[in-house]
Order: C-alpha cells, then structure tokens, then sequence
C-alpha cells in the first residue's frame, strides 16, 4: 500500500463539500430523469443516446463514437440499443468502411420522439436545477464546471 504523504488527502471541509455536491446532483439528476420518463416515457439514456444521434452528421454514428461521445461502455451501449430499437427509435446498420463495426441511426420514430421530448425536459431542468440559483452563480457554477473540464481533459490529476 503506498504511503499517502501530508497534505496529499482532502481536508474534513473539502471532503464535505465533495460529499455534498455528489449527493445532491445524483438527486438533481435522478429527480430530472423521472421528469423525463414520467413526461415522455424516454430514460435519461434513451435522450442522451437520441440527443448524439440528432447533432451528428446523417443523424447516424457509428456505435463506438456514440459510446465515447456519451461516456458509456461499449457492453452498456450495445444492451441499451437493443432495447431502443424493439421500440424503433433507432436501427443499427452495418458501417460501410469496417463490416465489423455498426452505424447506429435515428429513426423517424426516434426523432419524434426527441422532439417531443425536449420541452418537457427542458422545463424540468429549469425547475430541479436552474431555478434554484441567481443569475450569478449559474455563471459561477458555469465557470467551475468548465474549470473542472479543463483539469479531466488535462490528464493531470495532481494539478492543484
């Protein structure tokens, strides 16, 4: 087990305000993908997976770019499309340059869908998260996230 030197763990304070931000956007989070299923009947995949699909070229993506591009595994994608596209939201093709691989396309079905779906998630976003900041910190809150970014894009986790 390696030795942790002094100052190398997050203070009490510090790790509270981890714990806290944690705790509260996994409820911010779940409360707005209830909103979501309840108002649409999409899950919070189901509108990620639809929202790629909608902003790329050809309303397509090959099935690897999809999973990097919403941060999931490959396995997680694989069983999710599957249920997606028993509902015709999607359909996955064979990719044209590699046969191994597949292209994952938005259905008409699918557009509707998320379409439909983005007023109602939208309003709960802005009635679970943003209404419960001043205009002043959603700017604050902009900026540490993007600061955040910035620190995980770097690789250097040591950066302080």
């Amino acid at each position: 087990m390696a030795k942790v030197k002094r100052g190398q763990l997050p203070t009490s304070e510090e790790f509270a305000v981890w714990r806290e931000y944690l705790e509260t956007f996994e409820t911010a989070r779940a409360r707005i993908e209830a909103r979501l299923h309840q108002d649409t009947q999409l899950s919070g995949g189901d509108y990620r997976v639809l929202l790629a699909l909608s902003e790329a070229d050809e309303k397509a993506l090959r099935s690897s770019e999809l999973a990097a591009q919403i941060g999931w595994e490959r396995s997680r994608l694989s069983g999710h499309l599957g249920r997606m596209e028993k509902r015709g939201l999607i359909r996955r093709e064979p990719c044209a340059e590699d046969a191994r691989g597949s292209r994952v396309c938005l259905t008409d079905e699918g557009a509707r869908a998320f379409r439909g779906s983005t007023l109602p998630h939208l309003q709960a976003v802005k009635e679970i998260f943003l209404d419960a900041f001043s205009p002043q910190q959603i700017a604050d809150l902009g900026q540490a996230a993007a600061d955040l970014r910035g620190h995980l894009d770097s690789g250097d986790e040591s950066r302080r």
